[in-house]
């Protein structure tokens, strides 16, 4: 049932998700602008939102299966306004930095996934993706595409095991370590975070090296918490970090006022149900951040002192499985696991009593033949 073809669970569920998942905005308004321009004064960020989406509703496109035991499908992006679950409307004015931000009618792929129907401990980690192995924008090994796209993993999952996946988002592959056992609707589950040290300097985690690709902004790549990701972006000056910048060294946030990070509120978790793999329920927390420097020949930036990476927007994309789709969760998998977990009691308990009575009539026969 875990394998990525027709008639399967997981094949049902990866086609499209049975689970509402919304992407909610915070937007920072800045309240200082021209102090900001004229004195190089610290700036002083309001965030409002939440401003909230209705996002991954449709249904993958373009679904091709290949004789490698490999998938290819694009994900469509589509977003759809939800005004109850937001403060006010798309037509709220903010004073921010210049950052165009689309979504709707765009699609994230092309995507090449294995299907698990030879080797089950492979499925649905991505082969390629945009018909490449590697992403160009990154150095070395940070460059590779790890894992899968987070909705599922293959099954089994082990606590020790660390969670690979690749998000477009962000532009790189990341992971997550097991934290600690939950109850989901009734279903057992194992909730991974992202940890500290995935977005930790260099100097803290030599892994990250390779994602340090300038020297100044990093403070020579002993800056913690915001990653440069202007190579996939057109070469725009965006950084991504969690929100508040939730894990970040010192001085990125020091010429910010108004952030509160708070580790509940601004990290990313994924609750993962152990025997089949699969997401039921997620939280993907990140920011968009701007690079702004002195630049003499723009009027705006002419007087500034220092740079600044300016946050611009955080979003919160969660998803969690629906009540009807935990009732048919818990009739197709996990009431068969508690089945066989039944079975495997009573046939250890007929095997021992079987053995001990075994036993008993050996020893009374022994007895007798020795009288």
């Amino acid at each position: 049932q875990c394998v990525l073809e027709e008639g399967t669970i997981a094949y049902q569920n990866w086609v499209k998700t049975g689970t509402d998942v919304y992407r909610q905005f915070w937007i920072f308004d800045v309240q200082n602008p021209e102090e900001v321009m004229v004195n190089s004064s610290n700036i002083k960020v309001k965030q409002r939102g939440p401003y909230t989406y209705r996002v991954r509703y449709l249904a993958k496109q373009n679904i091709t299966q290949h004789g490698d035991n490999t998938v290819s499908f694009a994900q469509p992006n589509g977003a759809i306004f939800e005004r109850s679950l937001s403060v006010g409307t798309e037509n709220d004015s903010f004073t921010v930095l210049n950052l165009a931000v689309a979504y709707n009618n765009t699609a994230d792929g092309f995507y090449r996934v294995f299907n698990g129907k030879d080797d089950i401990s492979k499925v649905a980690i991505i082969d390629t993706y945009k018909d490449k192995k590697n992403l160009s924008y990154w150095l070395g090994y940070c460059d590779m595409i790890n894992g899968t796209d987070a909705a599922s993993f293959p099954p089994f999952v082990e606590k020790s095991r660390i969670l690979r996946f690749f998000s477009s988002d962000i532009c790189r592959s990341i992971y997550a370590e097991f934290e600690n056992e939950i109850n989901l609707k009734g279903i057992p589950m194992y909730r991974f975070v992202l940890p500290s040290k995935a977005f930790a300097s260099p100097t803290v985690n030599p892994d990250n090296e390779c994602f340090c690709t300038e020297k100044i902004i990093s403070k020579n790549c002993t800056s913690a918490g915001v990653l440069d990701i202007s190579s996939c972006k057109a070469k725009k000056p965006v950084y991504i970090s969690l929100p508040h910048f939730l894990h970040a060294s010192p001085d990125v946030p020091e010429p910010i006022d108004g952030l509160n990070p708070n580790e509940e509120e601004h990290r990313t978790y994924l609750d993962v149900e152990p025997i089949t793999g699969f997401t039921l329920r997620f939280a993907k927390r990140l920011q968009v951040n701007i690079l702004v420097k002195p630049v003499k020949k723009i009027d705006t930036l002419s007087k500034l002192k220092r740079n600044y990476i300016v946050p611009v927007l955080w979003l919160n994309e969660t998803g969690t499985i629906g009540d009807e789709k935990a009732e048919m969760f818990r009739k197709r998998v996990t009431g068969k696991i508690n089945l066989l977990g039944l079975v495997e009691m009573v046939l250890l308990t007929v095997g021992l009593v079987i053995f001990v009575v075994s036993m008993i009539a050996y020893c009374v026969c022994r007895s007798k033949k020795i009288k």
